[in-house]
């Protein structure tokens, strides 16, 4: 289905939510062809190909909102949709928060999205990429015993947007990536790592060699790892586990959080929070990031956003629903469903990796997080962890067995150095950076 047909499709179900009596409504539909390659010794464990389709609706009648979605995108499959929705929303309590949004994006920009190249490629190169990347791994070096599967996944998509107000509107994209887990045996002891490429055109991948190399690396480097002693250290997230770190604090500059007090930064706008490094930036305008796009899910023009500037918090992120609660405008970043992020990152600086560790007398780096606790309310950080034990600038002997611990809010105005090593490749990324005291539980 091209874009025009997506369109189409979209605003007809808007026409027939105006006939079952709706007073305003808005559609989207998306439809995605994926492939999943995964590879394990020199088989093909898995391939999966799949078509999806779907359609979201939302209705409003008199203050009240129903939202329903559907995978049959036969017109008769769509009128029973959203004849069904209408019927729902007389059950609804009526929200004057509820409605679509007073702005919608003027015109479509091109946002380098999409990649040709991805669909024009042979099925078999694809498979094949995931059995060179396992084979890769296991001649990288001989402790590699097992893996937990090497993958070449894609999607070629169109997303289309129409509503009440006249919008009317849809954009093409494509991703792929190249991952791989490999289990390497120190003794009786299994290192499993795992790392990963992903980009919106082939070009921007990470190479399979290099992609093997960090995920090898990544498990043998911590043979011999011990339990470090508790201490309070300067700590190094690299920028994998960074990201876990930014995407938490996302969780507490989302307006639904903030609106429902579940957010340790509510009332804390204009607020001195971080140290001067911290510029975190929600950019839902960045050309060909994963995050990207022309529109956000109710139709609202992407944006790029500060959020923190030189640590002062200057914005939450909001859709169209939070921000009338909360008293302010929409930034962009409705899912359809809720508020998401685009393309949101801590701005990286001149230094290198290895330069951050160099500065770093004595200290822990951080490459792996165990444990999924959310704190958004309370701001407390505490994750067990895998890493190094950094002495006279240099990584010293591997360390696992440990926790980190801090508050958020501790950890932001902590932060004395940051790296160059912002890579892309998620809607939610961090470059490596250093907190410069924090609590590290071992022995």
């Amino acid at each position: 289905m091209d874009e025009s047909t997506a369109i189409g499709l979209a605003s007809k179900a808007v026409e027939v939510a105006r006939e079952c009596g709706a007073e305003s409504s808005e559609a989207s539909v998306s439809i995605a062809r994926r492939l999943h390659a995964e590879a394990r010794e020199n088989v093909v464990a898995r391939l999966e190909g799949s078509t999806g389709k779907s359609l979201l609706l939302r209705v409003f009648v008199n203050g009240r909102k129903a939202t329903l979605s559907t995978s049959d995108l036969t017109l008769e499959g769509v009128r029973d949709a959203v004849r069904r929705a209408v019927a729902q929303a007389e059950f609804v309590a009526s929200d004057e928060f509820a409605g679509l949004p007073d702005e919608t994006a003027a015109d479509v920009t091109e946002l380098q999205l999409c990649d040709p190249a991805i669909a024009d490629r042979d099925g078999v190169e694809k498979v094949g990429e995931a059995l060179k990347l396992e084979g890769l791994i296991r001649a990288a070096d001989a402790r590699v015993v097992n893996s937990s599967g090497s993958h070449y996944t894609d999607a070629i998509a169109v997303t289309a947007l129409a509503n009440s107000q006249g919008f009317a509107a849809g954009y093409s994209w494509t991703r792929a990536g190249r991952s791989t887990a490999p289990v390497a045996l120190d003794g009786t002891v299994k290192r499993i790592a795992h790392y990963g490429t992903a980009a919106r055109h082939l070009r921007d991948l990470e190479s399979l060699e290099l992609v093997a190399q960090i995920a090898v690396r990544r498990a043998v480097d911590l043979f011999g790892a011990r339990k470090p002693p508790t201490m309070r250290v300067p700590v190094i997230f690299e920028r994998d586990v960074a990201a876990t770190i930014l995407d938490d604090v996302f969780s507490a500059i989302s307006s639904a959080n903030v609106a429902a007090g579940n957010s340790w930064l509510s009332g804390r706008l204009g607020s001195k929070v971080g140290s001067d490094l911290v510029n975190i930036i929600d950019d839902g305008r960045l050309p060909g990031g994963l995050g990207t796009a022309p529109f956000d899910g109710e139709g609202v023009p992407t944006r790029r956003t500060t959020v923190f500037e030189h640590g002062v918090l200057r914005t939450f992120l909001y859709d169209t629903y939070y921000a009338r609660k909360l008293g302010a405008a929409s930034t962009g970043n409705s899912t359809g469903a809720g508020v998401g992020p685009s393309n949101f990152h801590l701005e990286g600086s001149e230094t290198s990796f290895d330069q951050l560790i160099a500065s770093t007398p004595r200290g822990v780096l951080v490459v792996d997080t165990i444990g999924f606790a959310t704190e958004h309310a309370s701001g407390i950080y505490s994750r067990g962890a895998r890493g190094f034990f950094i002495e006279n600038g240099e990584l010293a002997y591997p360390i696992d067995e440990f926790t980190v611990a801090g508050q958020y809010a501790e950890m932001l105005a902590g932060i004395d150095a940051v790296a160059s090593d912002l890579r892309f490749d998620s809607a939610v990324v961090s470059p490596s950076f250093r907190v410069a005291d924090m609590t590290v539980s071992g022995n």
